[in-house]
């Protein structure tokens, strides 16, 4: 199964990549063309207690996360969080191949008593696949590294009571930037983000017609995620660009849609109705049906008859 590492701080980090030690314990930019990995190892598995920004180019390996994996052979942005399984497989080079791009690593602590504490775990991207990187034209990977040196450039001058708010201020910055450049990428790939679309309402439908629900429950996020092979948050990300809602909110329109169907069509009881959606509660149903059509179950049937 080979060794998971695990590594609490920057300087483990640091140390295990061949590189000298951070010049800030909690925060520090990698040039990642000094990056070594252990060459005895074809695959290496790690969990890290920091949140990390790689801009990468040319590397000879395959990063791995979410059950997705993908070869950074162009400007790609990706975000891993604390605590987030990676792997790595390194492929052998048969020719020299110069590796590019930066690797931010921020340790929590940093954040503390900052505006980004809470902030930044709203960010849905430090929780895509790798597959759902971000793509970067040469302008906005030219804006993304000016931030990165940026902040490099502040925690190597002299230390003082404006350096973290300044380095935050930049932290900032760069995920504002990453949240506008994903929304391009959602609106410039429309053929495959319409492609995934059809595919969710698919998926979806089938989970209600299926008549599995009694036995399977409500389809969750994740099951339905994993049926499109994409990640939750992603999903998420591009339900709510392109019709207003997250993934948990189509859920529930399309249990109303059905709810109504069988409260209009049949003479099951409420309890049965419910039990046949996936409730393992009839008074949650109808808490929810009240919720999106201001009516109890009851009354929008009565309202046929």
């Amino acid at each position: 199964m080979g060794k998971t590492f695990r590594f609490n701080s920057l300087s483990e980090f640091h140390t295990f990549c061949k590189l000298d030690p951070p010049e800030h314990p909690l925060i520090s930019l990698i040039d990642y063309s000094k990056v070594t990995y252990p060459v005895d190892d074809s695959e290496l598995k790690w969990i890290q207690n920091f949140y990390s920004i790689g801009l990468k180019r040319n590397v000879n390996a395959k990063f791995n996360y979410g059950q997705q994996q993908y070869d950074f052979d162009s400007g790609l942005l990706t975000f891993i969080s604390p605590l987030q399984f990676l792997k790595v497989e390194i492929k052998p080079v048969e020719e020299e191949i110069t590796h590019t791009g930066w690797l931010l690593l921020i340790h929590p602590d940093f954040l503390w008593d900052t505006s980004l504490v809470k902030k930044i775990k709203s960010y849905d991207f430090f929780q895509y696949a790798v597959n759902e990187a971000l793509f970067l034209s040469d302008k906005e990977e030219k804006v993304i590294v000016e931030i990165l040196l940026k902040i490099k450039q502040e925690y190597q001058s002299n230390i003082d009571k404006f350096s973290q708010e300044l380095i935050v201020a930049q932290i900032e910055l760069l995920l504002i930037y990453a949240e506008r450049f994903y929304e391009r990428q959602f609106i410039t790939r429309k053929k495959s983000n319409h492609e995934i679309l059809v595919r969710f309402e698919k998926v979806l439908s089938h989970c209600f017609e299926s008549g599995n629900l009694l036995e399977n429950g409500i389809p969750t996020v994740t099951t339905i995620a994993d049926q499109l092979n994409i990640s939750p948050n992603y999903l998420g990300s591009l339900l709510r660009l392109h019709t207003g809602q997250n993934t948990k909110q189509h859920i529930q329109s399309k249990i109303v849609e059905y709810a109504k169907e069988c409260l209009s069509t049949t003479n099951d009881s409420i309890s049965e109705i419910a039990y046949e959606l996936g409730f393992e509660h009839p008074q949650s149903f109808s808490k929810l049906f009240k919720q999106k059509t201001n009516q109890t179950p009851v009354q929008f049937r009565a309202s046929f008859n």
